[in-house]
């Protein structure tokens, strides 16, 4: 099973390599729910039971041997009145959502609970430096004298949202981009909410390593820019190896989490070093291999699979 937007071309060459192994495969967007989606699942002494539907396919929840979760659209019921809308929105989650997420026998890559516990930055660079990882020196905060201080501490320190929610500009979707901010740029704003500021390295590149079950794919990524994601035409790609200590530590961060897939993010200091900068357990991975020829399509298949 594949939970996703119905715009979604990561998923697309997923489900075509599944289907060219002729492995059945039902894909839904748990935001069609209940519009163009049902469920029926039963609670029985013997584990749950039923059934979901979609307007070309059925899927038997005990069958479901894997479940690839990558960008579902959230349940919304726009006919509904706010009280009416928020109480089914509520019962959908721990509803459809609760069945999604208690399938028997069920590989998930990854689990939506995973996933949700690992996109906490704060918990992601903790879990980064118990594994091994060197981690920038960081400070989340609302206090402005803090940030200052550390600002003033740490000499060269960027600014990063802690989740980057899109808003609207002028019509055009947009996020707040990651900066380099100085002493002078905190004000008392800095009090409304939590900010996370962290230590500039130094950098000659930066290096995409996506972690498929147990393959681990590294790209070196070489631009002029702070923020590599910011201009894609900018960018070249170099497969590398990862130096020693990287893999186990990977791993170790994996099984923190309870993840099959992981998108991780490096920068490479000026003496080689890779420094962690964040996991992404839903990450984009797919113009990596467009870029450099690496399987990654075709490891993300065999994993679902659950051949091995």
């Amino acid at each position: 099973m594949v939970v996703t937007s119905l715009h979604d071309p990561t998923s697309d060459v997923v489900i075509s390599e599944l289907h060219d192994r002729d492995i059945p495969v039902v894909r839904l967007d748990s935001g069609d729910f209940p519009a163009s989606l049902s469920v029926e699942a039963e609670i029985t002494e013997h584990g749950l039971r039923g059934r979901l539907l979609t307007p070309s396919r059925t899927a038997d929840l005990a069958h479901i041997r894997a479940l690839y979760y990558r960008r579902p659209t959230g349940f919304s019921f726009p006919h509904l009145d706010e009280q009416d809308a928020r109480f089914a929105v509520t019962q959908a989650r721990y509803g459809l959502g609760g069945v999604l997420a208690s399938l028997p026998g069920c590989l998930y890559v990854n689990h939506p609970h995973r996933i949700g516990d690992a996109e906490f930055k704060p918990a992601g660079l903790t879990a980064a430096a118990a594994a091994g990882f060197l981690v920038p020196p960081t400070l989340i905060t609302s206090s402005p004298d803090a940030a200052r201080e550390f600002i003033k501490q740490h000499g060269s320190v960027i600014y990063k949202p802690l989740h980057n929610p899109v808003y609207r500009v002028d019509g055009v979707s947009s996020v707040v981009k990651v900066a380099e901010v100085s002493a002078t740029d905190i004000d008392d704003d800095v009090a409304g909410t939590a900010h996370l500021f962290q230590e500039r390295i130094p950098k000659v590149a930066d290096v995409r390593v996506t972690v498929i079950g147990a393959d681990v794919f590294c790209v070196r990524i070489d631009s002029d820019l702070l923020d590599w994601r910011t201009d894609y035409s900018r960018l070249t790609y170099t497969p590398v190896e990862a130096p020693p200590g990287i893999r186990p530590a990977l791993h170790r961060y994996m099984n923190r989490f309870r993840l099959v897939f992981g998108a991780f993010d490096f920068c490479v200091g000026e003496d080689g070093r890779w420094w962690f900068l964040e996991c992404n357990p839903s990450g984009q991975w797919y113009w990596l291999e467009t870029e450099t020829g690496l399987p990654m399509r075709a490891a993300l298949a065999t994993l679902l699979e659950r051949k091995t």
